[in-house]
């Protein structure tokens, strides 16, 4: 695998090659590739910014982002996100990693969908967010230069990503739609089936055993 991208040192210690051994056994190449531009990206974000961040813990915590999207961490209950971070918890827990560490790589795979909050949080988790934001929707594209997002593409390629990965969202979402309420997930499920219609929080809140 490439080392330096675009200034960007791929993490390289025992606990970064254990965290992408385990990812890339169980994701297939769509998602293991964006899991590392994800990284990349983010990465290059922080170093513009200045940030000072871990590069081992938001790389483990792009390589896991996308975890709960495959079958062998898939729950019936849980939002995707958390599957994948309670996965990469585990496996930071059981490699010595202290809880607060564990519990930041946690919140940053949680949250990484969630519109409007990781922004303002510690960097590893802003920029989880910004390099999924900028590798799925785009938001960001223009702060990368043509020859960092050439480099990162061509260390990564993107393949036919935006037909697979819609594809790999919208099946998880099929399969438990109830955790899709209030979040972004939702709009794959409504993309498959335009008829299909979400929980609505006007009428949860009318529908409570409350008087008023």
């Amino acid at each position: 695998m490439t080392s330096v991208i675009s200034g960007v040192k791929i993490p390289d210690s025992q606990l970064a090659r254990e965290a992408a051994e385990l990812v890339r056994s169980y994701e297939g190449e769509m998602l293991f590739n964006h899991s590392v531009r994800v990284y990349v990206f983010g990465a290059i974000k922080g170093l513009r910014q200045k940030l000072k961040f871990d590069p081992e813990l938001l790389y483990v915590a792009a390589l896991f982002h996308d975890l709960g999207l495959v079958d062998h961490y898939h729950t019936e209950t849980k939002r995707f996100e958390v599957d994948g971070a309670d996965a990469a918890r585990d496996f930071l827990r059981a490699r010595g990693i202290a809880e607060p560490q564990a519990d930041l790589v946690w919140e940053a795979i949680a949250l990484h969908t969630t519109p409007g909050i990781p922004q303002y949080m510690r960097p590893e988790i802003a920029l989880t967010n910004a390099g999924v934001l900028v590798d799925v929707v785009g938001i960001g594209y223009d702060e990368y230069t043509p020859e960092q997002r050439d480099q990162v593409i061509s260390a990564f390629p993107r393949g036919d990503f935006k037909n697979e990965f819609l594809k790999v969202q919208t099946c998880s979402a099929l399969k438990k739609p109830q955790t899709t309420f209030g979040t972004v997930n939702f709009d794959y499920i409504e993309d498959h089936d335009p008829g299909f219609r979400k929980p609505n929080a006007c009428t949860r809140i009318r529908s409570t055993p409350w008087q008023s």
